[in-house]
């Protein structure tokens, strides 16, 4: 499958941020996305205190909804977490899992990640897998080692273009300012492709492969061009209607 064939997916992730006032900025991407990025599809993962609500007001928009993390349990003793299912409960579609600051802050393993990329999918989610080296693991050269042993270990069976979505998000250029050259992107992308249709087979063709990591408005489009890259998980662009409408425009 070529790079035309995967329709791109443009991924907000709020974090912890946004109150009940917040959903007038959802509003204000419902509406410009009707002029915008019509060749991508969009999805924003608000707090889960949001969800439910971004979802009513998204019905029937180009605007998917989805989470930023689960438990792999369905339900049990687990006070404070949210299980795939809550989440898909909601209304949303996707969630985001392993991300660097869960794998950081919460010492998640590709263990943990991958039994929640699996809950995920048990509870008809797809799950937005994250992986990236830190910048003392770039600067000894163990970047593509590093994604290859997350891929091997965060990555269930069963993968398809349906259920799964990965997104590279170098950590060191997540909200820094900082974004690694055209080339740097192209051979982790083109690493990432290779790998997952080694140990999954054709249907690692079909996976969509977001790049994330100080995206904006200004470099989506250079971003957005380079083979493999089909789309960007944003983080704090997403916030404002016109920062992440400006990153959609790229595909427009």
């Amino acid at each position: 499958m070529s790079q035309l064939e995967r329709r791109p997916l443009i991924a907000g992730n709020w974090k912890m941020n946004g109150l009940k006032a917040s959903s007038a900025e959802l509003v204000r991407i419902i509406q410009g996305a009707a002029n915008v990025g019509a060749g991508a599809d969009l999805l924003i993962c608000p707090p889960a205190t949001l969800i439910m609500s971004f979802a009513e007001a998204a019905r029937g928009s180009r605007i998917a909804v989805g989470g930023q993390d689960c438990r792999a349990e369905p339900s049990g003793a687990f006070t404070g977490d949210v299980s795939a299912e809550m989440l898909a409960d909601l209304g949303a579609t996707a969630v985001i899992v392993g991300h660097s600051e869960r794998r950081t802050l919460h010492q998640e393993t590709d263990a943990v990640v991958r039994a929640k990329a699996a809950a995920a999918w048990r509870a008809g989610l797809t799950a937005i897998v994250c992986i990236g080296e830190t910048r003392a693991e770039r600067e000894a050269g163990q970047t593509l080692a590093v994604l290859g042993r997350q891929l091997d270990g965060s990555l269930p069976a069963g993968v398809s273009a349906a259920n799964l979505v990965i997104a590279y998000e170098p950590v060191w250029a997540i909200g820094t300012g900082l974004t690694p050259t055209s080339g740097d992107v192209a051979q982790a992308h083109e690493f990432i492709r290779e790998r997952i249709v080694a140990t999954h087979g054709e249907a690692g063709q079909a996976v969509r492969i977001l790049y994330g990591g100080s995206v904006k408005p200004s470099n989506a489009r250079e971003l957005m061009a380079i083979a493999n890259v089909d789309g960007t998980l944003v983080g704090g662009a997403s916030l404002k209607a016109t920062d992440f409408l400006g990153i959609a425009a790229a595909y427009s």
